[in-house]
């Protein structure tokens, strides 16, 4: 009987270990042996998932989409097990959070109030930063990232996506016009970032193409609610994202923008928890509240 989820797992502890040597103790199994269960699952699924040399291994474009799916997969089982093994036990104790500035206030702080509702045992210790936080080193038990995971050392399981919108208010249109097309913004204030310039070159689809327009204004800052508040006021023209701008949007303080030319990719949101087969339940109780809270992503407009 072939083992798919067993198959599943070697081939992202591979991907993670980077190598069959560092993935075989963690599997119990030795590098040869690894290598033979990576090439009959290739077999199987008829196709090559991993570039080998004698240096290292390098994922091909199938083993790219089958990793990123594995993974989740892989992840869901491990939470399954873990709640089921502990389904005895109450979600308690503190449960130590990270995540953005921009989601923690605009998304996360207006549902924490149902989840100490629905499990009284628990506290919230809630870091927001936009800094990267070392999980281990500050005993994070949940991080709610945005965009691709550089660390693959941890489990994580996707709870939705978000991308950047260009929007202003009203009172800035009324005075000073509705840009028509992406060179139009040279003509206009923009509130643009302080020392990540590359945040003020904005990507736009033109004639078949992608295109960057490089915005200027006279008011920069980095922060992204700093931005939004200026953005407000009527100050100059934002670009941040859905999950910050959202409720502004629906409320009609703000007005999307050149939304037919957006170039602007989906950034994924990941929940991120220690690969441990043993989680405390208040973990997986936490990752499977904002999933349900966040599907579908309510800053969708």
């Amino acid at each position: 009987m072939i083992d798919h989820a067993g198959e599943m797992a070697a081939f992202v502890r591979v991907v993670d270990a980077k190598g069959f040597s560092a993935a075989a103790p963690a599997l119990g199994l030795t590098p040869s042996a690894v290598s033979k269960l990576i090439t009959r699952l290739e077999a199987r699924l008829g196709v090559r998932l991993l570039q080998r040399t004698t240096r290292a291994i390098h994922l091909t474009e199938e083993g790219e989409a089958f990793y990123e799916q594995a993974r989740r997969i892989v992840g869901d089982i491990a939470a399954l097990e873990s709640r089921i093994s502990d389904g005895t036990s109450m979600p308690r104790g503190v449960l130590r959070v990270t995540t953005s500035l921009a989601l923690a206030t605009h998304q996360l702080a207006p549902v924490l109030s149902e989840f100490l509702a629905r499990y009284p045992l628990v506290q919230v210790a809630l870091l927001p930063t936009d800094r990267v936080v070392d999980m281990v080193e500050e005993g994070i038990d949940v991080a709610i990232r945005i965009g691709r995971l550089p660390d693959t050392s941890f489990m994580a399981r996707r709870i939705g996506e978000d991308k950047r919108v260009i929007c202003a208010a009203p009172a800035y249109l009324a005075r000073r016009g509705t840009p028509r097309r992406p060179d139009d913004l040279l003509r206009h204030d923009c509130i643009v970032a302080r020392e990540r310039a590359y945040l003020n070159r904005w990507a736009f689809r033109m004639d078949g193409e992608i295109r960057e327009i490089a915005v200027s204004g006279r008011l920069s800052v980095d922060e992204g609610d700093a931005q939004l508040q200026l953005a407000l006021q009527g100050i100059g023209i934002v670009r941040l994202t859905r999950l910050t701008v959202a409720q502004a949007i629906r409320a009609g303080h703000l007005v999307p923008l050149l939304t037919d030319f957006s170039a602007e990719q989906p950034l994924p949101i990941s929940a991120v928890y220690p690969h441990r087969r043993h989680l405390p339940p208040r973990v997986p109780a936490f990752v499977d509240f904002l999933i349900e809270k966040f599907t579908p992503p309510p800053w969708e407009f």
